[in-house]
Parts: C-alpha cells; structure tokens; sequence
C-alpha cells in the first residue's frame, strides 16, 4: 500500500524558501502562457506542446523531473475542473491565480537512498552544482523498512508557518480480504462526529470534545483578533501575537486531526465487527451551499470537518477490503423508518407525529441511509433495535490514574493541605 509521513524540515529557511519559489515561477509561467496563447491564438495547446516549449526557457536550478512536476501541476488541476464540471459541478473554474510559493516536488527519478539517508537532487549543469545543491535526508526509523520512495513534496504549512516534508512510500503491505457481503451506513454529524451500523445494531460514535475544541479554538482566536487589531502592523507586540495566534492553530490542528483520525478508525473497526464489504456515507458535501441559518449555525457548519473523516475513512476501510460509497442523504433524518411519514424533527429525538415511533435522530439517519443505498428511497428498512455509544477519544478517561500508570494517592485533600503546610 501507498502512504504519506509527514516529518519535520530541517532545512535552512531561505533555501526551503527558494525552492517553493522557482516551483511557482515555473508553475506561473507554464498558466500564463497558456492563457495568453488562448486568448491570442485561439489555441488550447496540448500538456506536451506547452512543457516542451517551457523547457527551453527554463533554468537548471531544479532537477529536470522536479521542474516537469511544477509544470505538470496547472495541467492536472486542468483535468480536475474538466472532472467536475462532468460530474454536474458547472461552477467549476480553469486555474487562473499565479502562485508565488508553490509546493517543489521530487519524483522517484529524483531520490537516491544511500544507506539511511534519502538523496535529493537539486540540478545544475555541472557535477559540481549538482553536489552542492544536493538535499540529504534522514530516514525515520519508521521507513528504513519501506520497499520505495515514490514521491517527497516540501510543503509549507500555513498554520504552523513552517516547513514539513511529506515522504510517498510503498510499504509492501497487501489490502486484507473483504470481511463479509454485509452493508453498514454510515450519518455523519456535527455534534455526534457518526453512526454506523446495519438494520441490527447502530454505534453512536460521540466525541463531544471535537465540537468542545472546535468552539473554544474560535472563541480564542476571536480573542488574539480583536488584540491584534488594536496594535499598529509591524509594531513588536503585533508580530508577537500574530506568532501566538499561529502557534495556536497548528495545536488546534494537530488535536482536530488526531481525534478524526481515531473517529475514522472507529467507524472502520466497527464495519469490519459487523462483517461489512461495503460502507455507505451520507454525501453531505453540499449541506451548506446557498444556505443562510444564521451566525451561530453558520459558525458551526464552517468547523465541522466531515470531509476530513469521510478521506481517512475512505483509505482506512480500502486497507481493510472494504469499499466505500457515497449516498444522497436528503430527508433520510426526516422520513420515519417505520411508516414512511416525513417529518422534520425537534432536538437530537425523532418523534414520528403519525405513528408515534421515537428513536434517536442520528440512528434514524443511518437507517435511513442504508435504506436509500439498498431500495433508492428512505423508509424502507426498519430502525435497529440495539443502539450502543462508543467514545473513540475522551480525555475525561485518559487523565484517569489507572490509565496512566500513576498510583491512586492515599490522602484526603485536608490531610494533604496540612501535609505541604498550607
């Protein structure tokens, strides 16, 4: 299988800025020559046509593949726009913004290992250039085992403002067999993060810390905002708070990232208990376009990451020999899986005003999912009797003595008052 680790750039910051600089010089002429061919000419040249006559004013400061990435980049984001105006997407716009940064990619023709350490080629015209621009790498100890290095990219991350190296492995480990020909939906939601589960059982994932993180990470940032904003740009106290405010969204990041990574294998583990072939996710990719629900919703709608969780969940279940498929979810938390009746619901409960069924909200959702992937409409499967809550991720448990080892003190809070003389 094919994985990326992302490792730390110890890179000097000028060269690391340098690179990423030729890459969008040479990405920012391949789109402006096009369009400038285009709107003189009347000519859509071919991805060929166009790198070769680049390559003629190009400069060795790169390897040759390392340029043809940079070049090939505006070509690919091309066929993507083509993609998704296919797929009914008629918004979808051609690459028109010139990029001043752009991530410098290594292909595998670039990268030499030597021992423990990964060789990148920096180009030049002479043995001696191609020395001194050479880029050595320290292989993580997880990776000295990897069969090939396909790919290293030198990506900037915005939020941390640093830069990090993003390593493409083969790793010589095989999909397992598919589990079962069993079918599980999948309701992602913004307070309960997912159900999963069939027409038998459904698993409440909660993880009301995500939405908790989510929350206090824009309360604060509103807070350096509102600071910043009364300090005079470029003055010292501006600088520090605008280091603060990035040092804290890269925290924010990294928490955010480490409990969808977990809420996704949640949602993989409990597929492959049920003996799933197939997972189901409600495509909600659109649940907010053209829609006004007012500041607060608005807000909460913005931090909720669900395509985040539906990606991680998408390689970890292919890893498992399962595949997963996108369903329409329109009115599946709206239609009663036992008389069909459609109802817009009140609170996190689904009360059904024509036959009275009530169940959760979320497992109604799931159901309903299941029912839309197997029939083409909501209703047609009965609610799950069993419904049982799983937290993937609650530091309520972890700070817990018996979970970090740590033995239980045997001292009443007086006693130990008077223990440190207070």
């Amino acid at each position: 299988m094919i994985r990326t680790h992302v490792i730390s750039c110890k890179l000097p910051r000028a060269r690391a800025d340098a690179l990423n600089l030729e890459s969008g010089r040479v990405y920012t002429g391949v789109l402006v020559a096009h369009w400038r061919t285009v709107r003189k000419k009347n000519l859509w040249l071919s991805e060929k046509s166009r790198t070769r006559w680049s390559d003629m004013r190009a400069t060795p400061t790169m390897h040759a593949h390392t340029i043809d990435a940079a070049q090939q980049g505006f070509y690919k984001a091309c066929d993507t726009t083509r993609e998704l105006r296919k797929a009914g997407f008629t918004e979808a716009r051609f690459p028109h913004w010139t990029k001043k940064f752009r991530t410098t990619i290594w292909k595998n023709t670039g990268i030499k290992r030597n021992g423990d350490v990964l060789e990148l080629s920096g180009g030049g015209r002479t043995k001696k250039e191609r020395e001194e621009r050479k880029i050595s790498l320290p292989i993580p100890m997880a990776l000295r085992d990897a069969l090939r290095f396909l790919e290293v990219r030198l990506v900037y991350d915005k939020k941390a403002r640093r830069y990090f190296w993003h390593i493409v492995v083969e790793n010589g480990k095989q999909p397992k067999p598919s589990p079962g020909e069993d079918v599980v939906a999948v309701d992602l939601g913004e307070i309960h993060p997912a159900v999963v589960g069939d027409e038998a059982v459904a698993t409440v994932i909660t993880c009301r810390e995500r939405r908790a993180e989510s929350q206090g990470h824009a309360k604060r940032l509103a807070k350096i905002q509102k600071a910043a904003s009364r300090k005079r740009k470029g003055s010292r106290r501006h600088r520090r708070l605008m280091k603060a405010k990035s040092r804290m969204k890269a925290k924010h990041n990294r928490v955010l990232r480490d409990m969808e990574h977990k809420i996704s294998r949640t949602i993989v583990d409990t597929a492959v208990e049920r003996k799933a072939g197939t997972i189901a996710i409600g495509d909600i990719r659109d649940i907010a376009d053209g829609v006004d629900c007012g500041t607060v919703q608005n807000g909460r709608m913005s931090r909720w990451n669900h395509g985040k969780i539906s990606d991680y969940v998408e390689y970890k279940a292919a890893a498992e020999g399962i595949v997963v498929a996108l369903v329409d979810e329109h009115h599946t938390s709206q239609t009663c899986p036992n008389c069909e009746h459609r109802h817009k619901p009140r609170g996190r409960k689904y009360r059904c005003p024509a036959c009275g069924f009530q169940a959760h909200r979320d497992v109604v959702g799931q159901v309903n999912i299941l029912s839309v992937f197997r029939h083409g409409e909501p209703g047609k499967i009965p609610a799950p009797s069993l419904v049982k809550y799983r937290i993937p991720h609650d530091m309520r448990v972890m700070r817990r003595c018996q979970d970090t080892g740590q033995e239980r003190m045997p001292v009443a809070r007086g006693l130990l008052r008077e223990a440190v003389g207070l």
